[in-house]
C-alpha cells in the first residue's frame, strides 16, 4: 500500500475507500490532488471539522495537494448527513463572514501556499447557477431511488426532508467535478456521513469525463463511552477563542478518558506513532502526564505554542500547586460591589462555572462547588473582599473546573 495511506491507516483514518488499491496506485504514479469540504453555517470551526485536516496535512506532507473547499454556495442550503433536522437558513452575508473566518483558521493549521494546499469557494460556481442547465446537465445523471438508499437521506425521510436538502447531494457531487475540470482533482475524503455525496460525486464525473476518481472516509469521532468528541457542557469545542478559550481547549483534551489517550494521540497530534501508542500505554500517575502532553500537542497546534504553554501553567496551579494562577480564566469584579458581598450562585453563573442560577443552585445541591477549597453549602452565602487570598478567590465546579475571581484594576 502506498506509504500515505499507511499513514492514514496506521494512525485511525480510514473507515471507507471507494477503490483502496486503485487510489494507492495512483498515488504511487505521483501527487495526487484532493479535496475537503467545509460549509461556513457558523461563525467558528470546532474540533469535529478538523479531522480531514490533520489528514490533509498528513498527505500534504507525504508530497499531495490539498484543496480546503469553503462551501460559500452549498452553505447557502446545508447539508442534511448527520442532521436530525433542517439546519436554519443564514444570510449570505454571515456566510461570506464565516467564511473568511474559517479561513483564516484553516490557514493557521494548514498554511496554505497555493501549491501544496490552496483554498476554494464553491460560490465561484454555484451563487449564479441556471437551474433549468443544471438540472439538463446534472440531475439527468441521478436517480431518485439511489439517492434516497443512502442513510443520510433514509433517515431524514422519517423525520421529513425538504426539497432544498434534497438537492445538496447533487450540488456536493458538482462540486467535485468542477474540480476535477479545474485542477484535476481525483480524490474527495471527509466524514463517513459524507459517504453518499462522494459517492456520488463519483459517479458524476465518471458519467461525464468518463474519468475515475476516489473516496476516502474517516470515522465519525466518538469517545469511549459513545458520546459525539468535542462535546463540552458549553458546546462544541470551538477553535474561536472567544468561544472556547485556549484553557478550555487544553482541559478538554487534559481530562480524555484514559481509553481514548493513545487514539486520540493518533489522530491529533503528529507525534510518531510508537510514541503515542508509548504514551498511550502509560499507566496510573503517568497516564495523567500522557493526557497533558496530548492536550499540550493539540493546543499548541490549533492556538500556538504560547497559549499552550499557558494553559499548561494555568492547568498545573489549578490541579497541582506548581503552575501560574494568572493563566485560570479569570472574572474581575470592582472593589465597591466585592466589598459589598455578592450571592455565590451570581459568583459561579459570572464566573462561567455555571450557565444559569438553577445550575448553579444544583451544582451546591451535589456537594460540587467550592470557595478556596472550602466546600459551598449554603446557597444564600454571600462572598466578598474578605474571602479574597493574596488577592484572588479560587472557585471550583466539580474536580476539573476551576476560575478566579480578582479585584478589577481601577
Amino acid at each position: 500500500m502506498n506509504n500515505a495511506l499507511e499513514v492514514l491507516q496506521e494512525r485511525g483514518f480510514v473507515q471507507q475507500c471507494t477503490d483502496l488499491e486503485g487510489l494507492s496506485r495512483l498515488m504511487d504514479e505521483g501527487p495526487v490532488t484532493f479535496y475537503i469540504g467545509v460549509d461556513p453555517t457558523g461563525p467558528s470551526l470546532h474540533i469535529g471539522h478538523m479531522v480531514p485536516f490533520f489528514a490533509l496535512r498528513h498527505l500534504r506532507d507525504a508530497g499531495h495537494r490539498g484543496i480546503a473547499l469553503l462551501g460559500g454556495g452549498t452553505a447557502r442550503i446545508g447539508d442534511p448527513s448527520g442532521k436530525t433536522e433542517m439546519r436554519k437558513l443564514i444570510s449570505y452575508d454571515d456566510i461570506d463572514a464565516n467564511t473568511e473566518r474559517f479561513v483564516r483558521q484553516l490557514d493557521r493549521f494548514v498554511g496554505f501556499d497555493s501549491v501544496h494546499a490552496l483554498t476554494a469557494n464553491n460560490k465561484d460556481w454555484l451563487a449564479n447557477l441556471n437551474y433549468i442547465e443544471f438540472l439538463r446537465d446534472i440531475g439527468r445523471h441521478f436517480s431518485v431511488n439511489r439517492m434516497l438508499s443512502f442513510e443520510a437521506y433514509r433517515i431524514r425521510m422519517e423525520a421529513g426532508l425538504s426539497f432544498i436538502e434534497f438537492n445538496y447531494q447533487l450540488l456536493q457531487s458538482y462540486d467535485f467535478l468542477q474540480l476535477f475540470k479545474r485542477y484535476n482533482c481525483r480524490l474527495q475524503i471527509g466524514g463517513d456521513d459524507q459517504w453518499g455525496n462522494i459517492v456520488s460525486g463519483i459517479e458524476l464525473i465518471r458519467r461525464i469525463e468518463g474519468a475515475e476518481c476516489y473516496g476516502l472516509t474517516f470515522p465519525l469521532v466518538t469517545t469511549s463511552d459513545g458520546k459525539k468528541m468535542g462535546k463540552t457542557e458549553k458546546g462544541a469545542l470551538f477553535l474561536d477563542p472567544e468561544m472556547t478559550s485556549p484553557y478550555e481547549f487544553f482541559q478538554y483534551f487534559r481530562n480524555v478518558a484514559d481509553a481514548d489517550v493513545q487514539r486520540f494521540l493518533l489522530m491529533f497530534t503528529f507525534l510518531p506513532a510508537e510514541e503515542c501508542r508509548r504514551l498511550g500505554s502509560l499507566q496510573d500517575a503517568a497516564l495523567n502526564e500522557a493526557k497533558e502532553r496530548l492536550a499540550w500537542e493539540v493546543t499548541a497546534l490549533i492556538h500556538g505554542r504560547e497559549e499552550a504553554d499557558r494553559a499548561l501553567t494555568a492547568a498545573r496551579a489549578a490541579f497541582r500547586g506548581d503552575g501560574d494562577a494568572t493563566q485560570l480564566p479569570t472574572t474581575e469584579i470592582g472593589r465597591a460591589r466585592l466589598e459589598a458581598g455578592i450571592g455565590v450562585l451570581d459568583l459561579f453563573v459570572e464566573s462561567g462555572l455555571a450557565p444559569s442560577k438553577n445550575e448553579a443552585r444544583r451544582l451546591i445541591q451535589q456537594g460540587g462547588a467550592s470557595v478556596n477549597s472550602k466546600k459551598i453549602e449554603d446557597e444564600k452565602q454571600i462572598l466578598g473582599a474578605a474571602d479574597l487570598t493574596e488577592g484572588a478567590m479560587m472557585l471550583r465546579a466539580g474536580k476539573k473546573r476551576v476560575a478566579r475571581i480578582v479585584l478589577k484594576t481601577e
